[in-house]
Order: structure tokens, then sequence, then C-alpha cells
């Protein structure tokens, strides 16, 4: 019996002001991702797919291999993270989209990741 992989995805952002030029609607966010995998099987992420939406309507699709540089393997019930950023052109947006990855039979899978918002401080109440 082939069980299927159960991949746990989080997400939390946060505003870099530093970065950030208001000015000219740059708005640098990092997020921090927390892959667990819980299922029984051994999985490796392959690639990325984001979708990021501004308040402005702007909407970017983002598509590449691994993340940070890495195409992590997860044993079950380990855990991997990463942060990196995003460059959006409102002080409010979302992210989500899905992770691709393979097990060790060769079949390939997508795990979703929930819409997480990115937001300035103050902004959302």
């Amino acid at each position: 019996m082939n069980e299927s992989p159960i991949i746990n995805i989080t997400a939390s952002a946060s505003f870099i002001e530093k970065d950030s030029d208001v000015q000219k609607n740059r708005y640098i966010f990092a997020y921090t991702i927390t892959i667990t995998n819980k299922g029984k099987r051994v999985v490796q992420l392959l690639q990325r797919h984001w979708i990021l939406t501004a308040a402005n309507g702007k909407v970017q699709e983002v598509h590449g291999e691994g993340v940070v540089g890495q195409t992590p393997i997860l044993q079950p019930d380990e855990t991997f993270r990463y942060t990196s950023s995003a460059l959006i052109e409102s002080s409010v947006g979302t992210m989500q989209g899905y992770y691709t990855f393979i097990d060790h039979d060769g079949k390939t899978f997508d795990a979703s990741i929930e819409r997480f918002t990115l937001s300035i401080p103050r902004t959302l109440h």
C-alpha cells in the first residue's frame, strides 16, 4: 500500500523597512517558511511556484528550482526552514503557491502553500 506524502507548510512574514523605498513603492518583506514531512516516505523539494499579489492589483509569478539555492531532502518527521524575501509595489499584499516534490519512487507531487499576508506594521488590524 502506497501512502501519500503529507507535507505541512507554514509561513510568516515581516516588513524590512531598511531595504524598502516607500517613495518608490518598493516594499521588501522577509518571509520564513517551515516545511515538515509528516508522511512515511522520504521526499525531496524540486521546484517552487509563487504568486505574489500587491494591493494595487499587480500579480507576479515566480518559478524556480529549489528554495534558497537548495533542493532539500526530508526524511519522515524532518523539518526544513528557510528565510527569503519578496518585493511588491504596495504596503499590503499576499503570497501563495506550491512546491513540487519527488518521492523515492520517482513520483512527483505538489504541496500547496496557503495564502499569507505581507503587510507593513500597523496597516492591517
